[in-house]
């Protein structure tokens, strides 16, 4: 296979190369100032305001959902990343989000790239009902709202397919959903918190998607080592 780049990549790899130089790298200082502002206010989970004037910029250059990758057969995700990504393959995409990764804090956010809201978007685009993609998806690829990833297993790893599900509590109301690890919720702008959910007869996981401001959702602590 050839992992060479072509003219569309080194395109963007330049206009990255010039982004970060001239935007991300000197953004740094400030946002390491705005964060030691918010953590003095005791307010350590409101994102720095850096952050959205970068987004802004990003976009202007067409640096935006760059993560959102065309597949090859023609599906709702592929609709939805000509439309909304930057109609990248993921061969593309993968040396931008190495130059991203170079400022990790703030430089995928602005470009739209961060996780957790990444995967969130790329399973609401393939699998999400048109109500979901209007509601969070549509909102997400703007930058308005930002998502959460809920984990349901305390003691295995993130991305185990076999691990066995402790999650699920029958009560008077009926079964409700333990989370004992969440990224992204802190976030003001949060909204689409979807826990994943080991699903024995598929082997596989199962999600569900609930809002930041549902009245069964509540967040018992929170880990000041995660606000960054």
């Amino acid at each position: 296979m050839d992992f060479g780049y072509d003219a569309r990549t080194e395109e963007l790899r330049d206009t990255l190369f010039a982004f970060m130089d001239s935007h991300v790298y000197p953004a740094e200082r400030v946002f390491a100032e705005q964060v030691a502002q918010a953590e003095a206010a005791r307010d350590i989970w409101q994102r720095p305001a850096v952050i959205d004037e970068l987004k802004a910029q990003a976009r202007g250059q067409g640096l935006w959902n760059l993560f959102l990758t065309v597949r090859r057969h023609k599906d709702q995700i592929g609709e939805i990343a000509e439309k909304y990504g930057g109609g990248l393959t993921n061969l593309q995409y993968a040396p931008l989000a190495e130059i991203t990764g170079r400022s990790g804090a703030i430089a995928p956010e602005a470009l739209n790239c961060a996780a957790p809201d990444t995967g969130n978007m790329e399973v609401l685009a393939e699998f999400g009902s048109a109500e979901q993609i209007e509601r969070w998806l549509l909102p997400l690829l703007d930058g308005e709202i930002r998502s959460a990833f809920c984990m349901t297993e305390p003691d295995v790893a993130r991305r185990v397919r076999d691990q066995r599900p402790q999650v699920v509590v029958v009560g008077r109301d009926g079964p409700a959903l333990q989370a004992f690890h969440r990224d992204g919720q802190d976030q003001p702008r949060s909204r689409p918190a979807p826990p994943a959910v080991d699903d024995l007869r598929a082997a596989g996981h199962a999600r569900r998607d609930d809002q930041a401001e549902h009245a069964g959702l509540r967040v018992h602590r929170l880990d000041p080592r995660r606000s960054r």
